[in-house]
């Protein structure tokens, strides 16, 4: 029996998950330490937008989804939420909520003081200058998917840190935000 056999997928999805998370603090904190935190802004930015449409293939082709893009928003939430699903281990997973209290509206909230990034950036020393890569990641996904969408709130920082809490909405525009399931 091989070492896969012996582990369970949501071990295994969490090993990996913080395995990436752990990667990604570190080399934004040698960033930010050797070029200062607006060169490691734009550079973890312009790394996550790179990232996104291979992360989007991945997912996927994971998931079995052949095509190019959804024809109802349900089945983007659908989407949204497995890949969240399979990218965040389950200890961060659980301190987040997405939701869609309306057609063409996905909703996020972390819990109060447990986003990955803003727990990092502050013990780092760089939470008053961060610019969350978080959020932009989801909407660097829902670029790749070829999903025109709005943010609310903008998000120039990091919302926790700014505002006391993280939340806010992505209204998608596209035509599918007006089909049903």
């Amino acid at each position: 029996m091989g070492v896969l056999d012996r582990i369970e997928k949501a071990e295994i999805r969490d090993l990996l998950g913080k395995g990436w998370l752990t990667h990604d603090g570190m080399w934004f904190s040698h960033t930010y330490k050797e070029f200062g935190i607006e060169k490691a802004n734009a550079l973890n930015k312009a790394a996550i937008k790179s990232l996104a449409p291979i992360e989007i293939d991945r997912m996927k082709q994971a998931l079995g989804i052949d095509k190019e893009s959804f024809d109802t928003f349900d089945e983007l939430m659908d989407f949204m939420l497995a890949a969240l699903e399979l990218t965040m281990p389950q200890s961060i997973f659980k301190k987040i909520r997405f939701s869609s209290p309306s057609r063409g509206l996905i909703h996020w909230e972390w819990e109060s003081g447990q986003c990955f990034a803003y727990k990092g950036m502050k013990q780092l020393g760089a939470i008053h200058r961060y610019r969350c890569g978080v959020m932009y990641r989801i909407g660097c996904w829902l670029e790749a998917l070829g999903v025109t969408y709005s943010i609310h709130p903008e998000i120039n920082g990091c919302l926790m840190h700014e505002k006391g809490a993280c939340k806010g909405e992505f209204r998608v525009f596209s035509d599918l935000s007006r089909r049903g399931s």
